[in-house]
Order: structure tokens, then sequence, then C-alpha cells
């Protein structure tokens, strides 16, 4: 019964510390669709999509720190989103 319920505890430890780590799955503000730019917290429909225009309108994004350039991201939203996986990948011109 004890080593039942030791490996019991080690699964639910396991899964506490590796499913927080998936959620945080980067995603690339240069190439990432509104549907997954929205799996980002501080991004919803609204956000996700002026950040799509923006992107299709002015191209890539050089930095993170680009994306301050949409309209209704200030440095905080930033901040939130970056803490949530929102990396930047620069496209190399071809």
């Amino acid at each position: 019964m004890k080593s039942i319920m030791a490996c019991t505890m080690a699964v639910l430890f396991a899964l506490a510390i590796t499913v927080p780590l998936l959620a945080q799955a980067e995603i690339d503000v240069n190439t990432a669709s509104a549907m997954e730019l929205q799996r980002i917290k501080g991004i919803g429909p609204k956000t996700a999509q002026a950040i799509v225009e923006f992107r299709n309108q002015n191209g890539t994004f050089n930095s993170i720190q680009d994306v301050t350039r949409v309209k209704g991201v200030g440095p905080k939203t930033l901040e939130k989103m970056i803490a949530s996986g929102l990396v930047c990948n620069p496209v190399e011109a071809e």
C-alpha cells in the first residue's frame, strides 16, 4: 500500500512540474497565426488580429520590443506576453 502511495505521489509530482512547462511553449510573433497568438496571456482576438495585420502591412518584427508598435500593446502587456511564451525570431531577408 505504501509503495502504491509513493508511486502515485511521484507521478503527481512529475505532472505538477511538467504541465506548466508544456503550457509555456514558445510562440513566434513573426510566424504565428491569430489563433496561435491567442494562446499567449494578454492576447485576445482583437490584439491577435492587430498583430497579424501590423505584420502583414509592415513586415516581420525585428525584435520583441517592436511589438509595442502595435496599437493596444504597451510595455506592461508585452512583459506578460513574453512571460507567457511570446518570442521574436527575426526573419532574414531572402
